[in-house]
């Protein structure tokens, strides 16, 4: 990652293909296959591998807390992003009477638990629209009142790469809606870009993406100052102060904000290699990723644009993501011819989304642009 060396010797899986395509899976480095091997000889211990399991979640707690700008009390695991905002819309325990913003730039698992509540315990959900692919404040500002519970975002969409200027938005929603909830989800930024969010009241990614890690596996972030607010009412085990105590019969005592949202078994496997890929990432310096990165998703765009392509997001030089996302009517025989040079981007339903990462290069660009171009 970012030397021919290194990216060589790290995803040796890269060798003749052209991958970009991180935003739906990404290609782990030799590291994370080696901590999941080490978490299955430590599982071959039978009971005896709990000695080495469980300083394996505290050690990746430590480095997602550091990746997140918080510190460890204030971050836990669960199984997935879906997962987490399951348990959150348990916290809220929402009413009738609450308002829900959601955004339609957002990922199904944030945007929809707001939706499927029973219909009496059903808050009102308002949709904040992009136009022209960018979510507009002055837009958010006509949804936001006093009984706004929760704002849900993605700090960078998953559909066309957009992030929100996070200091701007937060600005507006604690000055029209006091009282609500300011969620982030970041699994499209975490490991990639400079996250500037760590002032929301909770923060959710999943594992398999830009961390570079496997699936399984969830990260939950809850600030001290939001974790009584922000303390699920779920059933469970691992987030009960008291669970083998002698009164676990007669009351359950639920460790409080992120800490609650560990509810069973944490996903090992998964935490062995977050905890291997989030210290491979800190080692190299999100800001030296997002230095070699960012000026190849800007020849991204530069180059869809020579071709007549716009893409579905104008860029963002103040806010940088890894993600151009474009559709075209020949997007079926586009990816085709993708294919047939070993490019890997992601197609569905005529759209078309390039990923770039650290471990990505300007011959990558090049000759997905070239590709492009014959087959246009």
């Amino acid at each position: 990652m970012l030397t021919a060396a290194s990216r060589s010797a790290d995803f040796p899986a890269l060798q003749g293909i052209h991958y970009l395509n991180t935003a739906a899976e990404s290609i782990p480095p030799v590291c994370v296959t080696e901590a999941v091997a080490e978490y299955m000889q430590h599982k071959g211990l039978g009971m005896r591998g709990r000695d080495f399991h469980f300083p394996r979640v505290e050690e990746c707690r430590e480095i997602s807390a550091k990746m997140l700008g918080l510190t460890t009390g204030e971050v836990s695991f669960c199984s997935c992003s879906s997962e987490a905002y399951n348990l959150l819309a348990s916290a809220l325990d929402l009413k009738p009477q609450d308002e829900v913003v959601v955004t339609d730039l957002d990922f199904p698992a944030g945007a929809t638990p707001w939706l499927t509540a029973p219909e009496h315990a059903r808050p009102v959900t308002r949709l904040w629209q992009n136009r022209n692919g960018a979510l507009n404040l002055v837009e958010l500002a006509g949804l936001l009142n006093e009984r706004t519970a929760l704002v849900q975002i993605s700090l960078v969409s998953f559909y066309n790469g957009h992030r929100i200027p996070f200091a701007g938005f937060q600005k507006m929603v604690r000055q029209l809606a006091p009282k609500a909830v300011i969620a982030v989800d970041v699994t499209q930024a975490l490991g990639r870009v400079q996250l500037d969010c760590q002032s929301a009241d909770i923060i959710i990614s999943s594992t398999h993406k830009w961390t570079l890690g496997i699936h399984g596996g969830g990260i939950i972030g809850v600030p001290e100052k939001s974790a009584a607010r922000l303390t699920t009412h779920a059933g469970g085990w691992n987030h009960i102060a008291n669970a083998f105590d002698a009164d676990r019969f007669e009351r359950a005592s639920v460790k409080p904000g992120a800490m609650s949202f560990s509810v069973g078994m944490p996903s090992f496997a998964a935490l062995y290699a977050l905890n291997a890929s989030l210290r491979y990432l800190d080692g190299i310096g999100i800001s030296n990723i997002a230095a070699h990165a960012d000026p190849l998703v800007a020849r991204v765009q530069e180059g869809l644009r020579e071709l007549g392509i716009t893409p579905l997001c104008a860029e963002q030089p103040e806010c940088p993501s890894g993600i151009v996302s474009f559709r075209h009517e020949k997007s079926a025989q586009i990816n085709e011819a993708l294919l047939a040079e070993n490019i890997h981007i992601m197609h569905q339903a005529g759209r078309m989304r390039v990923a770039v990462h650290g471990y990505n290069t300007a011959e990558d660009i090049e000759k997905l642009l070239a590709t492009l171009r014959g087959a246009l």
